[in-house]
């Protein structure tokens, strides 16, 4: 129903959690990630329709992030995303989403009782990169709108255990559809949607060494106005959504290969409003490139 729009933040946690790429550093890697669902929330009112059976949607996407210094680094995503609805004559459809760019910056890093604690913020921007169908829920692979993201973080490690904490503000460009009226809960004369805007929160805690991280992870997403889909309607793109998600992550670094880190996880929809009852799964294999290490062998053959 909703959650092409959270894809990348479903899987590309870097700009989530508490950890910066070191200098000079690029990590890059290629994300796959499924998410189906069969009921849905109307409103409040949570049902079916056996016109749509289960609508599933697969997203492939790369991912990167750039250390410019230890504590500024810049990040990019673009996925790949296609749906499809189990029954009914509903077409799925597919093509490249909505590009991703944020900068992660950590200004402030302290020692609290024994462990550490660090302060970030987050600044991005996304856009879609085709010009897809948006105004076609639930098989739509986006929303089209041009989105501006703010997002303060803070993130406490004592030993190899971890909290990190996160809130998000979305600020969301109005949409062109391919229609001149809609209706929502009064008839508009244009062909341009008012999106509102959105804020997310997310919270995570767990275990965080050098070779492996594992964590449970809460999410929620809520849109700030729009309005219910009316009954037995399909869902409209200004519709009020919220979601609160709780899940699952794990990012394990190949000890013969340091370079080469895994990554898996899945998360549940635990309540919601006009959107799908959602369960995903991810994975992906990221690789570390470190453009200073020829000059460290450099230095070090010297001395």
């Amino acid at each position: 129903m909703f959650f092409t729009v959270f894809l990348i933040k479903a899987t590309a946690q870097a700009d989530m959690d508490g950890i910066m790429m070191t200098k000079n550093n690029f990590c890059t890697g290629v994300m796959y990630n499924y998410s189906n669902w069969k009921n849905y929330w109307e409103g409040d009112f949570k049902r079916d329709n056996a016109n749509l059976g289960t609508v599933s949607t697969r997203m492939i996407g790369l991912m990167g992030n750039y250390g410019i210094t230890d504590k500024l680094n810049v990040l990019f995503s673009i996925p790949y995303v296609q749906t499809k609805a189990s029954d009914g004559t509903l077409k799925g459809m597919k093509g490249f989403q909505d590009l991703s760019l944020q900068v992660k910056w950590m200004p402030w890093e302290t020692k609290i009782g024994r462990g550490d604690f660090s302060i970030y913020g987050v600044g991005g921007v996304s856009f879609p990169v085709t010009n897809y169908v948006a105004d076609f829920l639930p098989m739509s692979i986006g929303l089209h709108s041009k989105n501006i993201l703010l997002r303060g973080m803070v993130d406490y490690q004592l030993g190899k255990f971890f909290v990190t904490a996160s809130g998000t503000y979305v600020k969301r460009s109005n949409v062109t559809i391919d229609r001149s009226s809609y209706y929502t809960t009064e008839m508009h004369y244009t062909n341009e949607v008012k999106m509102p805007d959105a804020a997310e929160f997310n919270f995570r805690i767990g275990y965080r060494s050098s070779s492996l991280v594992a964590e449970l992870v809460l999410d929620n997403w809520t849109t700030l106005g729009g309005f219910d889909i009316r009954k037995n309607d399909m869902p409209f793109l200004s519709n009020k959504m919220i979601a609160t998600k709780a899940g699952i992550g794990v990012k394990y670094t190949v000890y013969k290969l340091p370079g080469l880190s895994l990554i898996g996880g899945g998360n549940y929809t635990i309540s919601g409003k006009n959107v799908g009852q959602s369960s995903t799964i991810y994975g992906g294999a990221f690789y570390v490139l470190d453009f200073d290490k020829k000059k460290k062998t450099t230095d070090i053959n010297q001395k």
